[in-house]
């Protein structure tokens, strides 16, 4: 079997989890303004690949955190987690602390080729995310910046490779 036959056997709609931790726009949220930008450009490029998608915020607090992506993991409805925010270099950037240890397996690739690409679009600065991705029970889950183009870039990296991604995840 061909790569590309391969690859249609992944599946074509998905639903997708996508949680903002930002201590800023949790704030906004309770007093009900919705500032989020990075969130629903997630949603936004999710739906125009044919996804369904839902969006949770929560502050930068690893109980918060851990218990979003755990509810999401053990929804049989969700098929991947897009995190964005918490993952640069700030005292309360927390998100790789909190998500990576319950990674069953991790790819690196994904932080790698992010940087990467980072790289050429804004130079250094790029090093001062720690994205990351991994495999938690079955399911993708993708650990983002929180800069609106860090967000653009990442899911254009994530979208064209999610199906396939969630195929060998379950198997």
């Amino acid at each position: 079997m061909g790569f590309e036959e391969h690859r249609k056997k992944a599946p074509k709609k998905l639903r997708i989890a996508v949680l903002v931790v930002s201590d800023t726009r949790s704030a906004a949220m309770a007093k009900g303004l919705d500032e989020d930008i990075s969130g629903k450009i997630i949603v936004q490029k999710a739906r125009e690949a044919g996804h369904e998608a839902v969006r949770t915020i929560v502050p930068d607090e690893k109980v918060k955190i851990r218990r979003a992506v755990t509810g999401f993991v053990s929804d049989a409805r969700i098929d991947a987690i897009i995190i964005t925010g918490g993952t640069g270099v700030a005292r309360r950037d927390v998100t790789i602390e909190t998500v990576a240890p319950l990674y069953d397996k991790e790819l690196p690739g994904f932080g790698e080729i992010l940087r990467r690409v980072g790289y050429d679009m804004v130079g250094t600065p790029a090093l001062l995310t720690r994205a990351s991705a991994g495999i938690i029970k079955g399911k993708p889950v993708f650990c983002l910046p929180g800069a609106p183009n860090a967000v653009e870039t990442g899911m254009g990296i994530i979208l064209p490779e999610l199906g396939h991604i969630i195929k060998h995840a379950r198997e």
